[in-house]
């Protein structure tokens, strides 16, 4: 019977894949920051699971511009970014990382450097994805 519970029990968590290895947060949210190759400046991103889906909940810059959601709404702030809500539902992110940008997660309190995994200007596909009870415990997490 506890056989069969760990061979059915899948749970859901962010994966990140690249080159057929792949990485997961048991988290149920991240944020995505990087520098603006024009800008100079960060940027960061807001995403949660919900479902078999991600949302892009929020986005934080410092300057409008190209690239720049203009279908979202402002929101108060006072620490140098304006902050505007999106709320878009993606079945998946494709990422590309470089050093330069210095891309890089945040999720329960650890920062991920995501350029210091894979090479420079290669990529990483961020889905939802459900795995079984035994790699979510000894999988390759983030």
């Amino acid at each position: 019977m506890v056989l069969l519970f760990f061979l059915l029990i899948k749970l859901p968590v962010i994966a990140f894949e690249t080159d057929g290895e792949q990485f997961y947060l048991k988290e149920k949210a991240f944020e995505l920051s990087w520098i603006h190759s024009v800008e100079k400046e960060e940027w960061r991103e807001f995403y949660e699971r919900d479902g078999g889906t991600l949302t892009l909940t929020e986005t934080h810059f410092k300057t409008f511009g190209a690239g720049v959601p203009s279908d979202g709404i402002i929101l108060p702030s006072d620490d140098g970014f304006v902050h505007m809500r999106i709320d878009r539902v993606m079945d998946e992110l494709n990422l590309t990382v470089s050093e330069n940008a210095q891309t890089t997660i945040r999720t329960g309190g650890r920062e991920i450097k995501l350029y210091a995994l894979i090479d420079d200007y290669e990529t990483f596909r961020i889905s939802v994805d459900y795995i079984h009870l035994w790699n979510y415990v000894g999988g390759k997490t983030l």
